[in-house]
């Protein structure tokens, strides 16, 4: 038997485990908004998943939230960012300098 070099995967047809993060339940996603929902001071007035082909997420003039389910499968910061993007779009509608700045702070803030 052979000994495996070292960094040498023993499984290679195997995702790394960085890729396989577990699926996160609908009901968990759904406080993960509400909490930065909370944090960020905003009340989305519907919150639905629904598949989208071109983008993770989408905010409507109305204030109603959009995630595409694949974005349970995701790892959490990359989801914050996501969920923190489309919650901010109901205070700030652009992607301006302000909206880009008070992103990056949310983010940096709670460690995202």
């Amino acid at each position: 038997m052979r000994s495996l070099a070292v960094g040498e995967n023993l499984f290679p047809s195997l995702a790394s485990l960085d890729e396989l993060e577990e699926v996160i339940p609908e009901v968990v996603f759904r406080e993960e908004v509400a909490t930065w929902a909370r944090r960020i001071g905003v009340e989305p007035k519907q919150v639905q998943l629904r598949a989208m082909k071109n983008k993770w997420a989408s905010c409507s003039s109305k204030g109603r939230l959009t995630f595409d389910p694949e974005l349970l499968k995701k790892p959490a910061a990359f989801r914050a960012e996501v969920i923190v993007h489309e919650l901010l779009h109901l205070k700030i509608p652009n992607h301006g300098p302000l909206f880009k700045a008070v992103l990056r702070s949310y983010l940096a803030r709670y460690g995202s």
